[in-house]
């Protein structure tokens, strides 16, 4: 899933880190990264919040349903 312009990367993580299964951030190149991971997380969110304060655009494949609805929920609240 697309994701697009999270304003509180700190409670997106929040959300993503209560997801029971794994969830993945898919990099330009097509690589996979655990987002679950804090080494991940760390890396991965640090070179986007260089140039933003704000997340513009990355995508992210959760492989429960559930936690796909977890973080669907969290978006439309946005």
């Amino acid at each position: 899933m697309k994701v697009m312009n999270i304003e509180n990367p700190q409670e997106f993580l929040k959300v993503i880190d209560s997801c029971s299964g794994q969830v993945e951030l898919v990099t330009a190149d097509g690589d996979r990264l655990n987002l679950k991971s804090k080494l991940c997380q760390l890396v991965s969110l640090s070179t986007i919040f260089e140039s933003a304060s704000t997340i513009p655009e990355m995508e992210i494949i959760a492989h429960e349903a559930e936690d796909s609805r977890k973080i669907m929920d969290y978006l439309m609240r946005g």
